[in-house]
C-alpha cells in the first residue's frame, strides 16, 4: 500500500445513465463495469491524502510533491506566506488538491483570528483570501473553495466568530469528502469508455496526489485495477516540470499499474503504432463552451489524438467548470519563472545564460479536439455549450 492509499474500494451509485446525442448508450459501456447501489465513504480517506488538517487542526499537512519520487516529505502549513508558498511552488497542485488546501487553509487562519469581532474578522480573511488566492490565478478550484469559504462566513454573520470557525471547518471537511465522492465517480464512468487491455496515454498528472482517493484522469485505472482490470498506461513526462514522470509513473507503479513512461515527444509514435486506444487529461478550468485548460502540451496531445482518430477525454470534477468564463480566451495563464526550463533539472544550465524562455504553465485545448467531458455527474458530450448548461440546470 503506497502512503496514500492509492487503491481501496469505493462503491456508489450512478448520477444517471450514460447515453450519447441522440439517446443510444455509449458502444463501450460493458457490463463488466459494476456500478453499486450504495455510496460508502470511509472516514480514513480524510487522513490518507496527499492534503489533510493536522490532529491538532492548527495547520495544513501536504505531501511535498515537488520531492517525490525520490522522497516522501510532509510539509506543515499554518501561516498565509507559508501556504501561498506551497502552492506557488507546485508542493501542493493539482486543481482539486489545491481546493481542499485552501479550504482546510481558510480555516486554519481563521482559527488564528476568532478573537476579533466580526467585521475586523470578516476583513481579515477576505484579505488573506485574496492573497492565496493570486498564488496561480488559472486553477479554477483554488478561488472556488476560498469564494466558498467567504460564503459561510457572511451566511452566518449572526453567529459568533468562534461559531462561524466551527461552521468553516465543517465545509472544509465537506470540500474534502465531496471531491473524494466526485472523483470516485469520474472513476467509475471514465471506466465505461474503455476495455480491458486497452492502452491509455496521460499527461501531467491528474492522479490521487492532485486529488483525492482514485483521482481523476487516472481514476479509471486505478479502480480497474482494484476490479481486475488491467491496461496498458502510456505516461508523458510532462516538461519542464516532470509531473508526469516524478508522480504519475510513480503512483501507477505502486498500484502495480502497467505504466511506460515517455517523452511528451514521443506521443506521436506510440499512437502511430496503434498503441494507444484512449486519451485520459486532467483540467484545471473548463469554459463554458468546452475549451479547457490544463497542463502545458496538452492540446499538442489533443491535435495528435484527432490525428490519429483516438478518442480524448478530459476529466474533472464540475468544480473545475467555469460557466461564467465563456471560452478558452477567457482564461488566463499563468507563467512560470523562465528558468525552470533550462536549469530546473540539471547540474548546469542546458542553455546560454542569455538565451530566453517562455514558460506558460497551462494551454488551451479548444473542445473542438474533445471527444467528452467526463464529470461527477456523467459523461457530457458536444455541443458542449449546451450540455455543459445542463449539469448546473
Amino acid at each position: 500500500m503506497s502512503p496514500i492509499g492509492l487503491v481501496r474500494r469505493l462503491s456508489l451509485c450512478p448520477a444517471f445513465i450514460l447515453r450519447r446525442p441522440g439517446g443510444g448508450q455509449d458502444p463501450r459501456n460493458r457490463n463488466t463495469y459494476r456500478q453499486e447501489e450504495n455510496m460508502s465513504f470511509q472516514e480514513e480517506d480524510l487522513k490518507n491524502g496527499s492534503v489533510r488538517l493536522s490532529d491538532d487542526e492548527k495547520s495544513v499537512v501536504i505531501i511535498d510533491q515537488t520531492r517525490l519520487p525520490n522522497h516522501l516529505v510532509y510539509l506543515t502549513l499554518h501561516t498565509p506566506e507559508e501556504i501561498y508558498d506551497a502552492i506557488k511552488s507546485l508542493a501542493v497542485r493539482g486543481a482539486p488538491a489545491i481546493g481542499i488546501c485552501a479550504g482546510y487553509s481558510m480555516y486554519v487562519l481563521a482559527r488564528q483570528h476568532q478573537d476579533l469581532a466580526y467585521d475586523a474578522f470578516h476583513a481579515e480573511m477576505k484579505k488573506e483570501g485574496e492573497y492565496l488566492n493570486s498564488s496561480r490565478p488559472t486553477a479554477v478550484n483554488l478561488s472556488w473553495a476560498i469564494k466558498r469559504q467567504m460564503k459561510v462566513i457572511e451566511d452566518h454573520s449572526a453567529e459568533s466568530v468562534p461559531d462561524i470557525v466551527q461552521a468553516m471547518k465543517e465545509d472544509a471537511y465537506n470540500i474534502h469528502k465531496e471531491d473524494i465522492e466526485m472523483c470516485t465517480r469520474i472513476a467509475e464512468y471514465g471506466l465505461t469508455l474503455v476495455k480491458p487491455g486497452d492502452g491509455i496515454l496521460t499527461h501531467c498528472n491528474a492522479g490521487p496526489l492532485a486529488t483525492s482517493k482514485y483521482g481523476t484522469s487516472v481514476g479509471p485505472v486505478l479502480l480497474g485495477k482494484e476490479r481486475g482490470i488491467d491496461f496498458k498506461v502510456f505516461a508523458d513526462e510532462t516538461r519542464p516540470l516532470l509531473q508526469g514522470a516524478r508522480l504519475t509513473s510513480y503512483e501507477l507503479t505502486k498500484a502495480g499499474v502497467d505504466v511506460t513512461l515517455i517523452c511528451d515527444n514521443m506521443a506521436s509514435i506510440v499512437m502511430k503504432q496503434g498503441w494507444v486506444q484512449a486519451c485520459f487529461v486532467g483540467c484545471d478550468r473548463v469554459a463554458a463552451n468546452g475549451d479547457f485548460a490544463n497542463k502545458i502540451g496538452t492540446s499538442g496531445v489533443a491535435i495528435l489524438a484527432k490525428y490519429y482518430g483516438i478518442p480524448f477525454y478530459t476529466l474533472g470534477p464540475t468544480s473545475t467548470i467555469d460557466m461564467s468564463c465563456p471560452t478558452g480566451d477567457d482564461i488566463k495563464i499563468e507563467l512560470r519563472d523562465p528558468e525552470e526550463i533550462k536549469k530546473k533539472w540539471y547540474k548546469e544550465p542546458m542553455a546560454l545564460e542569455e538565451t530566453k524562455c517562455y514558460n506558460p504553465s497551462f494551454d488551451v485545448t479548444d473542445h473542438s479536439l474533445l471527444t467528452a467531458i467526463v464529470t461527477d455527474k456523467g459523461i457530457v458530450y458536444p455541443p458542449f455549450d449546451v450540455n455543459l448548461k445542463k449539469l448546473f440546470g
